[in-house]
C-alpha cells in the first residue's frame, strides 16, 4: 500500500507539534525520516498510521484503511510497553492483540523460537536494545493485514543506528514497507538518503530493500 502525506502538519496548544511534511511511502521500501528532538516524530507516525487527523494538509489513503494496515511500533508515550512489565508479559499482550495463542506456554514457545527466552523475566526497561527492537518489530509484523510498519525513534533506547536499521531492513518485503523515524544524528551516522520532518520530501529518499 502506498501512503502519501501532502503538507501534513499537526498543531498543538502552544505551537506546531509537526510542521507541514510531505512524503510518499512506497510498498516494499524502507524509508528513513529524520528530525531534531521535538519536531514531531510520533505525531508523524500517528498521521501515517491513521491515528491522528492532520491539522493541515492530507494523508491518504483514508484513516480507516491506514488503521487496518499500518502498525505504529513502540511509540513513546503512545504504545510503548510499560517499563515495569516483564518481556514475557509484553509478548503475551501483543500476541493476544494479534489474535494468536497468548497463554504461558505459547509465550514461552514464542520467546524460544525468537531466541529471547533468556530475557523472559526481565523488566522491559532492562531488555537489551537489540532484543527489544527485534521483538517489537516481529510482533508488529505478525498483525493480521499489516502492510506498513512505522518504527518510532528506536535510537531513544538503541545506541547503534546501524543495528536497528538492519533490523528494520529485515522486515521489508515486496508487500510490506517500513518507515523508521529517527534523530538527525542517527541519520548522519547511517549516511544514507533520508526524508526530513517539516519538509517537502519530493526527491526520492527511499532505501530499497
Amino acid at each position: 500500500m502506498e501512503i502519501h502525506a501532502s503538507r501534513a502538519g499537526v498543531n498543538g496548544g502552544h505551537g506546531p507539534l509537526l510542521r507541514p511534511t510531505s512524503l510518499t511511502v512506497k510498498p516494499g521500501e524502507l524509508t528513513l525520516v529524520a528530525g531534531e528532538p521535538g519536531t514531531g516524530h510520533t505525531a508523524f507516525g500517528l498521521l501515517l498510521s491513521g491515528r491522528m487527523k492532520p491539522s493541515t494538509g492530507t494523508v491518504s489513503p483514508d484513516a480507516k484503511l491506514l488503521r487496518k494496515q499500518v502498525v505504529l511500533v513502540d511509540a513513546p508515550e503512545v504504545n510503548e510497553p510499560e517499563e515495569a512489565l516483564t518481556l514475557a508479559a509484553v509478548v503475551g499482550e501483543e500476541l493476544a492483540m494479534n489474535g494468536m495463542p497468548s497463554g504461558k506456554k505459547a509465550v514461552h514457545d514464542w520467546l524460544v523460537e525468537h531466541a529471547a527466552d533468556e530475557h523472559a523475566t526481565k523488566r522491559f526497561e532492562h531488555v537489551p536494545a537489540h532484543t527489544r527492537c527485534a521483538v517489537m518489530l516481529e510482533l508488529a509484523s505478525a498483525r493480521p493485514g499489516v502492510t506498513t510498519l512505522v518504527l518510532d525513534c528506536p535510537d531513544r533506547y538503541h545506541p547503534n543506528p546501524r543495528e536497528w536499521f538492519a533490523l528494520a531492513q529485515d522486515y521489508v518485503n515486496p508487500e510490506r514497507s517500513v518507515v523508521a523515524l529517527c534523530s538527525n544524528s542517527s541519520a548522519h551516522i547511517l549516511d544514507i538518503p533520508h526524508a526530513r520532518l517539516g519538509e517537502d520530501n519530493d526527491t526520492k529518499m527511499e532505501i530499497n530493500a
